[in-house]
């Protein structure tokens, strides 16, 4: 299979175009783009226009008057608008540097990350959409095996490796051996089904309405997988709107509170781990009772969430390092090195 020539530092990049962020990996460089996939239009006169991207669309969430709407141009880590996606690529191509505005230049080659659940159909979408916005060559690889390479797991090696992705849309699970994906699944449960997890639960059990943002920071400050002793005395402040009053108030919430919220959607995940061990062939299982599953994603930072996949799975399991990083990390390695080649598909 002929990957084409990945050599120049400029003309290479790797994106993990995530439901939450979007990250891109220049050759030679390193992580050269961290924001989040949101793009804010701007209507006038039935005229569409971009008028803010990633960071700068993410703190107008919410805020937008009637002619401006923010979007997030994926869904469950597969494109739900093309034209959307394609400005937002366009933007972090050129934020990563990689590519002039000259009519004569040619345009980077790409490797995007796609979950393992994307039917040709979406893996052709987000190909095209890489192309349109200025790609010369675009490869994909699928997110449990970029996760994995990312992580420094020996994905090479005749040892089997488990990895767990929890990003903003979907949960990636992947069981890898000797350079390949021996079994792979992924759920639509993440980050964000925590954050509409909380929010319901603050508007059944306090009837306040809270935003996205707001749920997604409580969940970062204080949210947990597991209640402990001292979760009733760990609290957190959250503004909204009272719902039978219509104005705004404050509430406190407690560690314990969240873990409430958060039970459903980490049900889920469990289940979708323990499945997946199911599916492990008998050699490669009694490799994980070593090596364990590694997490990896935002997902993977909720306090105690290993604690929960350990007691639950009865195997040992770590955090990577870097765990939201692992995923561009890995897909930037394999368009470096050669070794990893073989993991990435024209479609």
């Amino acid at each position: 299979m002929d990957f084409g020539h990945f050599g120049s530092r400029s003309r290479a990049i790797a994106m993990d175009l995530g439901t939450a962020n979007t990250l891109v990996y220049a050759s030679g460089e390193g992580i050269v783009v961290d924001e989040p996939s949101v793009v804010a239009i701007e209507t006038a006169n039935g005229v569409r226009r971009v008028r803010a991207i990633g960071s700068d669309a993410k703190i107008i969430v919410g805020k937008t008057p009637d002619n401006i709407q923010t979007f997030r141009p994926l869904t469950d880590g597969v494109i739900n608008d093309l034209e959307i996606a394609e400005e937002m690529i366009k933007h972090f191509i050129y934020k990563a540097g990689v590519c002039s505005h000259s009519l004569l230049s040619r345009g980077p080659e790409i490797v995007i990350c796609v979950p393992t659940s994307a039917t040709t159909v979406e893996r052709r979408a987000i190909r095209a959409a890489a192309l349109n916005a200025g790609g010369r060559e675009v490869w994909l690889i699928e997110e449990p095996m970029a996760a994995a390479i990312g992580a420094g797991l020996p994905v090479k090696d005749p040892v089997g490796s488990m990895v767990v992705d929890i990003g903003g849309g979907t949960t990636e699970v992947g069981i890898i051996s000797l350079g390949s994906l021996n079994y792979g699944t992924s759920a639509r449960v993440g980050g964000d089904k925590m954050d509409e997890a909380i929010a319901a639960f603050v508007r059944r059990r306090h009837n306040v309405i809270i935003g996205e943002g707001t749920a997604e920071r409580i969940k970062i400050e204080i949210g947990s997988a597991l209640a402990t002793s001292e979760g009733t005395h760990i609290i957190g402040c959250i503004r909204g709107q009272d719902v039978t009053r219509g104005v705004p108030c404050e509430l406190s919430l407690s560690q314990a509170d969240i873990v409430e919220a958060l039970r459903e959607p980490l049900s889920h995940i469990v289940e979708i781990v323990c499945g997946s061990l199911e599916q492990a062939q008998p050699e490669i299982a009694s490799d994980m009772i070593d090596c364990g599953i590694t997490l990896t994603g935002g997902g993977s930072l909720l306090r105690n969430i290993d604690r929960v996949l350990a007691d639950e799975t009865g195997l040992p399991v770590q955090v990577a390092e870097k765990p939201l990083l692992c995923v561009a990390m890995g897909a930037g390695r394999a368009l470096e090195d050669h070794d990893f080649r073989e993991t990435l598909c024209a479609a």
